[in-house]
């Protein structure tokens, strides 16, 4: 596959991860009650909500202030192909899933791509760090630029947003980072 192709195959699969968050905001519009797939905290069947809360929004207007940021910082990491934004949004999401299931309060229901988003935004800050490389360094800067203040502030507990998941949706973003940019070692001369 060109590399063409793999920036194109990334930016259908988060344009088609935003579409399935519109359409399920559609069918919960019409009565359908898909909210209660979020994540609930040390309750067995709450684990599907680690697959299913990003794509599960509480209104329209928290639908709108998730995709906006979900769009642009997606399309940015879709640049380095399917395959890294892929394995950015997995790690992400399975590291903001699971540690709201395990630190959040019980008997709360979490639900949102805000995870996600603060994943998305921490790779793009960490992975300069990790890959060394300048272009990297810049798009961080930009990404603390204009999310920074975000990113400080919804860390902050507030009643009825998960701070939980915003805060390892953004450790996620970190320990993609870590795997998939790591420098290997140098080979010792011989």
């Amino acid at each position: 596959m060109s590399k063409d192709q793999e920036r194109t195959g990334g930016f259908i699969l988060v344009a088609a991860m935003a579409a399935v968050m519109w359409l399920v905001e559609v069918y919960d519009a019409v009565g359908g009650d898909p909210d209660s797939a979020g994540i609930r905290p040390r309750n067995p069947d709450g684990l599907v909500g680690v697959a299913a809360s990003p794509f599960l929004h509480g209104s329209w207007g928290h639908l709108i202030g998730n995709t906006i940021p979900f769009l642009v910082l997606g399309f940015t990491i879709a640049l380095g192909g399917l395959a890294r934004t892929a394995a950015v949004t997995v790690i992400v999401a399975l590291v903001a899933g699971l540690g709201t299931w395990v630190f959040a309060p019980a008997h709360t229901n979490h639900i949102g791509a805000s995870g996600v988003v603060f994943g998305f935004a921490t790779y793009l800050v960490a992975r300069g760090i990790f890959s060394r490389r300048p272009l990297h360094f810049v798009v961080g800067l930009l990404v603390l630029v204009i999310y920074g203040t975000t990113l400080a502030f919804a860390l902050v507990p507030t009643p009825g947003i998960s701070w939980q998941g915003h805060l390892f949706g953004a450790i996620g973003g970190v320990v993609a980072a870590r795997f998939i940019h790591a420098r290997q070692p140098s080979p010792a001369a011989s």
